[in-house]
């Protein structure tokens, strides 16, 4: 697998954990390091794997399910750094929205960790 197939296996399993609320699984994904940093759409910016890790158990227990389909995916990497860029199609309870996001990795210990996660809901304008 090259390193491409395995930033975008990486950044799959961290919806996967999203979608089953599994916050032993986002941990191991995750760089678990005071350089983490996490936005959730209509959030401010978490800094450090702690105050990100509380957040994904607090999302996890509000019992909300929700499902993503993911679109417009590119990866990029850069030695031992990469990020995708990616539509979050959200459906849930409440509806669905479409959120932009920019995943961060970094190659730690020949594993890819999630150092940041940023998302920002896509504002439908009507026409």
């Amino acid at each position: 697998m090259d390193a491409s197939e395995a930033v975008l296996a990486a950044n799959r399993r961290y919806y996967a954990a999203f979608e089953a609320r599994d916050l032993d699984a986002m941990s191991d994904l995750w760089d678990r390091s005071d350089g983490a940093l996490c936005t959730h759409p209509g959030w401010a910016t978490l800094e450090g794997w702690g105050a990100v890790a509380a957040s994904y158990f607090a999302l996890f227990q509000s019992g909300q399910q929700l499902q993503f389909v993911l679109t417009r995916e590119r990866v990029t990497v850069s030695g031992d750094a990469a990020w995708v860029s990616l539509d979050e199609n959200l459906l849930g309870d409440q509806g669905g929205i479409t959120v932009a996001t920019l995943n961060l990795f970094v190659r730690r210990d020949e594993a890819w960790r999630m150092v940041c996660h940023h998302g920002s809901v896509v504002q439908v304008t009507p026409q």
